[in-house]
């Protein structure tokens, strides 16, 4: 072989290996690009699914978002629809439901504000839908107290105006506001998902250019591609049926809402019916059980009024204890229905405190010790004298069923000087203030939230009916004063009334009740009876002729003035309250430019929608009255001045 011939196979062999090698680097490359296709393949369609996953997920929590608040919605629909019926029965399994309800609705805000605590855009709606739900609950309390105290057409009012508060059209709008914006961050999610599968589409387009020669590689990237889009349109198919589900789920609100108006409407009139018929059979029951005592009493006096005296007088007390019990439940109906006007009096707290110590003992029991501390320092407020006791006896009572019939008691009266706010609502001012504590078992925080709710109660059944509380906080709202609860587990409990100072000692001109007045005028009166109901007339002129005085009887208020002008001895007017035309009151507005010098004194069972302050400084006899209570009425009136007669004032 001759040097030429080597060098050449020398160089063709080089030539070998360089194109092996280069072959050898080709397969290494391609290897390696299509190793990272299957890579990138894997990580893109990886990817893919994780923010297929994410946005699913998403989705899901939004519909939950969604649904919760229409749920919430609702619900707070059907407890005012509750309250509603609750209202205008006065059935108290209503108001309970309308209690249920609208503690539910508390418990679906929480779990709204638990599924949304990682997104502040909706926090910021949650805080004020709950601030606007707990103003709506005061708003709904306050129709349920007035329901509660037999104010009717107060509730019924306060209901239909609160069904056109703000508070409620604050709700709706807020939950509008929270679906809106669940609403939109589900499409920026699903817009979101949508680009992810596209750009994820397009990387796998262009690795499928670098994988041509890898067929397997292709063809796995066109399935997983395919299987992709697949995904998409069913996540979409799913985001859809959702989306329906979630408009249905709305619109069988709305319609459940009407449904409950309607039939709301429907049943208005039968429950009306129902209440009207059981209260008037109690009351029934009840007067004809005292009319049987009056009415037996007087066949047994009539029979024995000439045999046995004795006899006869003892059946004339129970006939007269009888009557007086009716005149009791006549009063208590009053009371019940709000048409019994209070008697608020100058009151002194530690005084009256102190008064009630044998009520309190015998009320309570031996085993509870009755402790009283006077702190007042003469301080007085005004108040009904009766309410004010009933509310610190329903304390008490409380207080020894805390203590399970065992303890120390302590009533304390004060004194305090409290800022604007500084207790609940309070205005600024001096306040008297009674603390009511015991040594018992204590509540709970969760206790102390609902006490003054009408109808809860921590007792056992049958033991009471959780309405204590919710007329004392009536009663001291009322005096424009505030009540507050310092308690803990075991612990004891302390409940403290903050009733406003009075600091006009002088009585204001309210209806009150006829005090022992002066010795009776010594002479006999002549007596102008104006009176429309000719029993009432008949008796009443009867007492006064038993009395020594002269009855001139008129049966109507506008017929008083030409009988004062025939009889121009009269000295003083005897009025009923309300009668057909005009009431008493109005007749002696009437009447004074021409007779001031003339005493009044009215009489009356019931003041109904008559003001207080149109008696101005008269005095007033309720119904029924007997001839002591008359005799005295007619002295006081008598003894008020008044101008001296014109003819008197004509010879001076």
């Amino acid at each position: 072989m001759s040097y030429t011939d080597a060098v050449h196979a020398e160089n063709e062999g080089t030539a070998r290996g360089g194109v092996t090698s280069w072959r050898t680097i080709m397969l290494v490359v391609m290897g390696l690009l299509g190793a990272a296709v299957l890579v990138g393949l894997l990580i893109t369609l990886g990817g893919a699914n994780r923010q297929r996953d994410r946005a699913l997920e998403l989705q899901a929590h939004s519909y939950d978002v969604m649904i919760l608040a229409r749920t919430l919605s609702g619900t707070i629909a059907r407890s005012e629809a509750s309250l509603g019926r609750y209202v205008i029965s006065g059935d108290r399994k209503l108001g309970q439901l309308y209690f249920d309800q609208w503690r539910l609705a508390a418990s679906q805000i929480t779990r709204l504000d638990n599924i949304t605590e990682d997104n502040p855009a909706q926090q910021r709606p949650i805080d004020r839908l709950r601030d606007a739900y707990q103003s709506r609950g005061r708003e709904l309390s306050l129709t349920a107290l007035s329901t509660y105290y037999g104010k009717n057409n107060q509730a019924l009012s306060r209901y239909y105006q609160a069904r056109k508060g703000p508070s409620l059209v604050n709700i709706d709008k807020l939950l509008d506001e929270i679906i809106d914006h669940e609403r939109e961050l589900l499409d920026k999610r699903t817009a979101t998902a949508m680009r992810t599968v596209d750009r994820s589409s397009r990387i796998a387009g262009v690795l499928a250019v670098f994988g041509i020669l890898l067929v397997l590689g292709a063809i796995l990237l066109g399935w997983f591609t395919i299987r992709a889009v697949e995904e998409r349109a069913n996540a979409r198919a799913d985001a859809d049926a959702a989306r329906a589900l979630a408009e249905e789920l709305s619109t069988a609100v709305a319609e459940a809402t009407d449904e409950l108006r309607v039939q709301e409407r429907k049943l208005r009139q039968v429950q009306k019916m129902e209440a009207v018929g059981q209260l008037t059979g109690g009351i029934a029951h009840d007067f004809n059980n005292m009319l049987a005592v009056v009415l037996g009493g007087l066949e047994l006096a009539r029979r024995s009024v000439d045999s046995d005296p004795a006899a006869a007088a003892r059946h004339l007390d129970n006939a007269t204890e009888g009557a007086n019990r009716a005149a009791a439940l006549t009063r208590r109906l009053l009371a019940f229905s709000r048409e019994d006007s209070l008697k608020p009096e100058p009151i002194g707290a530690a005084t009256l405190v102190a008064g009630m110590s044998e009520l309190l003992d015998r009320t309570l029991g031996d085993e509870v010790t009755v402790v009283t501390e006077d702190r007042a320092a003469g301080w007085q407020v005004r108040a009904d004298r009766v309410q004010l006791e009933n509310a610190i006896l329903n304390l008490a009572v409380n207080a020894r069923d805390a203590m399970n019939g065992r303890g120390t008691l302590t009533i304390a009266t004060g004194t305090i000087l409290l800022g604007k706010d500084a207790v609940g609502h309070c205005a600024a001012g001096e306040y008297v203030t009674i603390a009511v504590t015991d040594n018992g078992c204590g509540m709970t925080p969760d206790v102390v939230e609902r006490v003054y709710e009408p109808f809860f109660t921590t007792k056992a059944v049958g033991q009471g009916t959780g309405l204590g509380l919710s007329q004392i906080f009536a009663l001291v709202r009322q005096l424009d004063g505030e009540i507050a609860i310092r308690t803990a587990p075991d612990q004891g409990t302390t409940v403290t009334l903050y009733l406003p100072r009075e600091d006009n000692p002088e009585p204001s001109g309210e209806i009150v009740s006829i005090m022992p007045a002066p010795a009776g005028p010594t002479r006999p009166l002549t007596v102008l009876v104006v009176e429309d109901d000719p029993r009432v007339m008949a008796a009443a002129l009867g007492a006064l002729e038993e009395l020594g005085h002269i009855g001139i009887p008129c049966d109507d208020p506008f017929a008083a003035e030409a009988l004062l002008d025939r009889h121009g001895d009269v000295d003083l007017i005897l009025s009923d309250v309300l009668m057909p035309g005009q009431t008493g009151p109005e007749m002696i507005a009437a009447l004074s430019p021409r007779f001031p010098h003339l005493a009044v004194l009215f009489v009356t069972g019931f003041a109904g929608d008559v003001d207080a302050a149109e008696f101005i400084d008269r005095d007033v006899l309720r119904k029924p009255f007997t001839l002591t209570a008359l005799e005295r009425a007619v002295a006081a009136a008598m003894a008020r001045e008044r101008p001296a007669p014109p003819e008197q004032i004509a010879a001076e």
